[in-house]
């Protein structure tokens, strides 16, 4: 049986509205003077328009249309990066300027729109067996750019120019308390009550008889298991000073393709006041929408509720589903102030090519979302899923250093999904070692540790799409 999300995700939008230009203009607007201070109104305009900075518009009638790709990009080098320019095919230089004006070559405003917006993914018909947009049908994985963040180039690249013609010096906006970056501790809870195999594996091939002894006892008496471990979680988390944000399945019940939901009951009071424990202890409770909800408010509300009161703030989709057609006019229907869902499953970086929180289109709606999307940039199962990327253990902070030192760079959230069945020991190949090598970067670059909330709490504008 197909999954449930996919009927809704293969069909392309029939008559889709256009997004105007002055639209697409302002929702980029809005999103870099999220991302700098003292942005003057009214500098930025199209060619010939006489603006102290003028942009070109080459665009040639690609947003009338319903392509889900443009054509390829133009690789220009920017201050020492290579950065794909997407209508761009102008052999000028990037960026002209003289006294009081500046002029740049490519049209910035609609390749970060392009972007930002996740046209790619409306557009297009391509979907995976649980009807996701996939990987290997984006042009970062055509263009080979997923781990570089092309959006916050382009806001680069429009800083600099701004600067020059206005004499303002556009300070990135930083981190929580000045921090150079933040970093967001996730950790989605599918399952509490397995591992005991893979547990009983490992210690027998460690020749740890007392242990495994010890371990089938534990499961005769029917105590916790080893997956069963939401306080390890959470104390192996703060060992840096960071807080835990647990999503928790509000559905135990399997999706009607079979897929699975929880193995717990987050409505049990026993649990419940787990969960109370927990967030006493400084961790946040989030909504992980169970399987088959991306685009049903109704249901989006009700297990929110159910965890409440009050209902939790944030929201991140079970196996990372997300239809652009009907999520987000979903997901602010039911009141959720952030969502957390926005990662390829199949590779770390950055899906729609930007480092910092933002507000997704809704395509629908003709306007941005009313809730902050937090994206995710680093999954433990994308890392070695058989699959998915399959790296060997010592391979994993090597590949995602690179990463997070673009995300330190720009100011942006580090949003890192660690599922609790891999802080058991027995994972050795992104397991805890893995975990805390990851941790020990964030922490020795300065990250500033926050929860899904207080991101939201703390970003400029978060609380509502103003500008837009």
């Amino acid at each position: 049986m197909a999954p449930v999300d996919a009927p809704a995700d293969l069909i392309a939008p029939p008559r889709p509205a256009p997004v105007p230009a002055a639209a697409r203009l302002a929702y980029v607007l809005a999103h870099f003077g999220q991302a700098y201070a003292d942005v003057p109104a009214g500098a930025i305009g199209p060619a010939g328009s006489g603006a102290p900075v003028e942009v070109a518009d080459r665009t040639g009638g690609f947003f009338s249309q319903t392509h889900p790709q443009p054509g390829a990009p133009n690789w220009r080098d920017w201050h020492g990066q290579r950065v794909p320019f997407f209508f761009d095919d102008d052999a000028r230089p990037l960026l002209t300027l003289t006294p009081g004006r500046a002029e740049i070559a490519a049209d910035i405003i609609s390749a970060a729109f392009y972007l930002l917006s996740g046209w790619q993914e409306y557009f297009s018909t391509e979907r995976d067996a649980h009807g996701r947009f996939p990987y290997a049908a984006s042009v970062q994985a055509r263009y080979g750019f997923v781990a570089l963040p092309a959006v916050n180039y382009y806001f680069d690249v429009l800083k600099t120019a701004l600067a020059h013609a206005t004499g303002r010096a556009l300070p990135l906006r930083r981190g929580p308390g000045g921090a150079p970056f933040a970093a967001c501790i996730t950790h989605d809870v599918d399952s509490l009550h397995g591992g005991w195999g893979t547990a009983a594996r490992h210690r027998l091939r460690q020749g740890q008889l007392p242990q495994l002894l010890k371990l089938l006892w534990r499961r005769a008496r029917r105590r916790p298991g080893p997956w069963d471990n939401l306080e390890l979680v959470q104390a192996e988390t703060a060992r840096y000073g960071a807080p835990s944000t647990f999503f928790i399945l509000g559905d135990a019940r399997p999706a009607p393709n079979g897929v699975p939901n929880a193995d717990y009951d987050a409505r049990a009071p026993a649990f419940r006041a787990r969960l109370g424990r927990l967030a006493a202890a400084g961790a946040e409770i989030a909504s992980h929408g169970s399987y088959g909800t991306a685009h049903d408010a109704a249901r989006v509300a009700g297990e929110r509720a159910a965890l409440g009161p009050p209902a939790p703030r944030g929201n991140r989709f079970h196996y990372l589903c997300w239809g652009p057609a009907r999520t987000p006019g979903a997901l602010a229907e039911a009141g959720v102030g952030y969502d957390s869902t926005l990662g390829f499953a199949e590779h770390y970086g950055f899906r729609h090519s930007y480092c910092r929180p933002f507000f997704p289109f809704d395509f629908e709606r003709g306007r941005a979302a009313g809730f902050l999307e937090i994206p995710l940039n680093v999954m433990d199962a994308t890392l070695h899923h058989p699959k998915y990327l399959r790296l060997a253990p010592n391979e994993l902070l090597p590949a995602l250093a690179p990463m997070l030192a673009e995300i330190e760079k720009f100011g942006g959230v580090a949003t890192v999904l660690w599922h609790n069945q891999n802080f058991d020991p027995a994972n050795a190949a992104n397991g805890p070692r893995q975990f805390h090598e990851i941790m020990g970067w964030l922490h020795g670059h300065g990250a500033a540790f926050r929860t899904g909330s207080e991101i939201w709490a703390e970003w400029p504008a978060a609380q509502g799409p103003g500008g837009f």
